[in-house]
């Protein structure tokens, strides 16, 4: 169908050859495009090769590569990270691990062929898409240089990997999780958890944690969670109404992270926002949204999406009280430095005020932390930017300590990556402003740059 398929990232061009992944509408219908990867002769547009992560899963589809790609050229490798197979929510006619969706997949750059794989999700029913470029790096531990990768996880999961091989450089456990109470349903038995660096967020959130800001909202907060299907991490959907902790929108997301030179710490975005999502037999549901209108909820709504094709409509929304606050305690979104090498988190700060995100606007900060969507940048004077929340800020922070260094008001959120240049010998950063459609955020389209002290 027209819209279908888009793209939300560039190409790699290497090695003589542009690269393109594709984003495809992958929760509306069972069977939906292939998220195949083309290879095209620069210089001619000749198609040199293809890939199709689902090659052979016939009532399938997606397995897309919306995300940034990264790429190796002294050892000919590509680095796709594939999103989940369609529809997100429901495996029954996918059965199986799916590979290779929700990996890191390495492609040799020349011919396409697949060199190693890691499955981050096996047979997701979560929209788990691997959501972040893979970063490269040197692993300098005990004596041993070896070249890594780095691939953040909507779960909230960092995996270390050997970017040659595929080994994981941190020992991965194998996690029971709940069965699926889903007829016809076979969910896998166990997920890959590695055993460093920690998750990212705490993804347990029990009734006696609820939170609030009276003890009216936190008692409503507590009484919807006693009744929720809450199993912990990759509980699955069913028709009873079910903790999603982190939802689709992550844990981490496409703005990935940044890497601190060659010292293997790695600052990167994370939201905790909890939401909750059940499976409603497509004939009770009612309300189902248009496809393709989005796939995340508004803030304080319900979204329903008929998965055409199976017998369910997925309905998603976010945990709140009937204030419209969350039901997690802050913050609800924040910035983490990670030690790479050493498996460690060095600090975390709340990334973003809730001041603008209430019926009335305060008239001071009140960092709370806002759900976020885009990346920061590094550089070399021990300063990261970033826009992303829900506030219209764009921030620098230290990147020895995660203190506020300084902050500016743009006209409507930047849910974009910063760049950084230098002109005339002084360095710049620039941020494009142009708001998001989650949490009924204006919109606009301004392109702002900031020049740092000499």
């Amino acid at each position: 169908m027209p819209g279908d398929v888009s793209n939300s990232s560039a190409p790699v061009v290497a090695s003589g050859l542009v690269i393109i992944g594709s984003t495809v509408i992958d929760f509306v219908r069972a069977t939906t495009p292939r998220g195949t990867v083309q290879a095209f002769d620069s210089l001619t547009g000749a198609p040199r090769w293809q890939f199709d992560p689902l090659l052979g899963h016939a009532n399938s589809g997606s397995a897309n590569v919306w995300a940034p790609m990264s790429v190796d050229e002294a050892h000919g490798l590509l680095y796709l990270p594939t999103s989940a197979p369609s529809p997100d929510y429901y495996g029954a006619q996918r059965p199986g691990d799916n590979l290779y969706a929700n990996s890191i997949v390495a492609l040799d750059v020349q011919t396409g062929a697949v060199r190693w794989h890691f499955q981050h999700v096996r047979h997701d029913l979560w929209d788990y898409d691997t959501p972040a470029q893979p970063i490269l790096f040197q692993w300098r531990k005990r004596g041993a240089d070896i070249p890594a990768l780095a691939q953040l996880t909507k779960q909230g999961f960092v995996f270390v990997l050997n970017r040659l091989t595929g080994e994981s450089l941190w020992e991965i456990t194998e996690q029971p999780v709940p069965p699926s109470a889903v007829p016809g349903e076979t969910s896998a038995a166990t997920q890959p958890k590695p055993i460093a660096p920690p998750q990212l967020l705490d993804s347990f959130l029990m009734p006696r944690q609820a939170w609030g800001l009276t003890p009216v909202d936190r008692n409503d907060c507590r009484r919807q969670l006693a009744a929720l299907n809450n199993l912990g991490l990759f509980t699955p959907l069913s028709e009873k109404l079910t903790l999603m902790y982190p939802g689709s929108l992550g844990g981490p997301n496409w703005g990935g992270g940044a890497l601190l030179g060659e010292s293997g710490i790695l600052l990167t975005n994370v939201n905790t926002i909890p939401f909750t999502g059940r499976l409603l037999p497509t004939a009770d549901a009612a309300g189902a949204d248009h496809p393709g209108k989005r796939d995340h909820p508004a803030a304080g709504q319900r979204m329903q999406v008929t998965m055409e094709g199976t017998p369910y409509t997925v309905e998603i929304g976010s945990l709140q009280s009937f204030l419209g606050i969350p039901c997690s305690k802050p913050p609800w979104g924040k910035l983490v430095a990670v030690d790479l090498q050493q498996g460690t988190i060095l600090w975390e700060v709340a990334l973003g005020s809730v001041h603008e995100m209430g019926p009335v606007t305060a008239p001071f900060h009140i960092e709370w932390g806002t759900p976020n969507l885009g990346g920061g940048i590094a550089t070399a004077g021990n300063l990261f930017f970033i826009g992303a929340t829900m506030d219209r800020q764009i921030r620098a922070f230290d990147t020895r300590s995660g203190a506020t260094l300084w902050q500016y008001t743009l006209p409507v959120d930047a849910a974009a990556t910063p760049m950084t240049y230098e002109y005339r010998g002084r360095q710049y950063v620039v941020i494009n402003a142009g708001g998001h459609a989650m949490f009924n955020r204006s919109y606009g389209d301004y392109l702002y740059a900031f020049a740092l002290p000499h």
